[in-house]
């Protein structure tokens, strides 16, 4: 039963921000943390209309939420976000301090080698590297001790795909970011950690994915858990690694493919 009395002590008097909010696995996470208990900084890029509606969803199960817009890929993005957040913030809580953080936001990027161009590089890692590093080192000021850093990563980052060469070189170096901040903060007591989906029926996937029975069964094959995976199953994670509960883990990467590759 979701949205009970138990679940909301879990988080109760923390704030998270989520990046990537505003739909698939980053709006999962954020209506997870919210029914958890947390204040939900649900963060967006262009979409304003279904950030509100994932707004809108928390409050209606009787969570606190607000809709933060940064738009990444471009310098001084980050910094933005977090203008954005102190801006937000204020009218639900009484400092801007920020207890959870999860670098959700990515985007795709269908190329190998021979077909990669030097602007779809930059923007890839732009978007899936240098934006959740500055979002983390603008965010340390804000971030209090013994918080949580929760970083999205892929199970691209362990398994070859040459077909997507430089996205899973983006996801290789968001787990080495994790690891370093892991061995960083962890004085602090704040732990750093990845989870690392597999194929996971987001709107990201929906072209390839949706309406299309025999994709939908090879994707299935790939995991030992017979499969599409979904975007609750990679939030579920997310928030356990959120909560006290997984305290005493830091510097690790999750995986979440259903078993993918074993």
């Amino acid at each position: 039963m979701r949205g009970t009395t138990l679940e909301r002590t879990k988080l109760a008097g923390r704030v998270a921000l989520v990046t990537g909010a505003s739909r698939g696995i980053g709006r999962a996470v954020a209506e997870r943390l919210g029914r958890d208990g947390a204040l939900v900084a649900v963060a967006y890029g262009r979409d304003a209309s279904s950030a509100a509606e994932v707004v809108g969803r928390i409050e209606q199960e009787g969570g606190r939420a607000f809709a933060v817009r940064a738009e990444f890929g471009r310098h001084g993005d980050a910094a933005a976000l977090w203008a954005a957040f102190d801006a937000g913030v204020a009218a639900h809580a009484p400092d801007n301090g920020v207890d959870i953080i999860v670098n959700n936001a990515g985007i795709a990027h269908a190329a190998d080698l021979a077909s990669l161009t030097e602007e779809g590089f930059d923007e890839v890692f732009a978007v899936n590297v240098r934006a959740p590093f500055f979002v983390v080192r603008h965010g340390l000021e804000r971030l209090r001790d013994h918080g949580r850093i929760v970083n999205v990563s892929s199970g691209a980052a362990r398994l070859a795909m040459p077909e997507a060469i430089a996205y899973g070189a983006t996801k290789g170096a968001l787990e080495t970011f994790t690891l370093n901040l892991a061995k960083q903060l962890g004085p602090r007591g704040i732990t750093v950690n990845s989870v690392a989906p597999g194929v996971v029926d987001t709107d990201v996937n929906a072209g390839w994915l949706r309406g299309n029975p025999a994709a939908e069964a090879h994707a299935a094959s790939l995991a030992a858990l017979g499969r599409v995976g979904q975007p609750e199953d990679i939030a579920d994670i997310v928030a356990f690694l959120a909560s006290a509960d997984a305290r005493w883990v830091t510097g690790r990467s999750i995986d979440a493919t259903g078993g993918a590759g074993l």
